[in-house]
């Protein structure tokens, strides 16, 4: 059985959640990039025991090149997974001593939890129609029309 394709509706509403959730993680990425460009790994926490300096390489990548890859959607399930892992960290590893919600101490897991989230989802879904991924492997919107070859 072939997978279904989204519709453009579902489509413009997977590019909107890219484009958003991409974005302001590219944007909570942008300082840690600072952080990589002056190497300054020593300001920076190593929560998995790896080092600070493969550590902070990771986050860049998960949340800076992946967001980037997942709002022009290309390689999105794939790109969607640095998130999801760096999210997963920061909240279970890093703030794992922190409450769920905000205002419940200095920190908490919410905000790491509101970006794994549609991360997570993304894996799941794909990026749409409207998508790098759609325009390289060839995948439109669903019609409602026969397929070609079944006329």
């Amino acid at each position: 059985m072939e997978p279904q394709r989204p519709t453009l509706a579902a489509s413009i509403g997977l590019l909107i959640l890219r484009l958003g959730v991409g974005g302001y993680m590219l944007s909570h990425g942008w300082g840690k990039l600072q952080m990589l460009i002056a190497a300054d790994f020593e300001s920076f926490a190593d929560p998995i025991g790896i080092g600070k300096a493969p550590s902070l390489v990771g986050v860049v990548l998960a949340e800076f090149l992946c967001s980037a890859l997942v709002m022009i959607g290309l390689f999105t399930r794939l790109a969607a997974i640095g998130p999801v892992f760096a999210m997963g960290v920061a909240a279970f590893v890093f703030h794992a001593d922190d409450p769920w919600f905000m205002g419940e101490g200095p920190a908490s897991k919410e905000p790491a939890l509101l970006f794994l989230i549609p991360f997570l989802a993304l894996v799941f879904t794909g990026a749409g129609c409207i998508s790098l991924d759609a325009l390289i492997f060839r995948r439109g919107p669903q019609s409602t029309s026969p397929p070609a070859a079944a006329l």
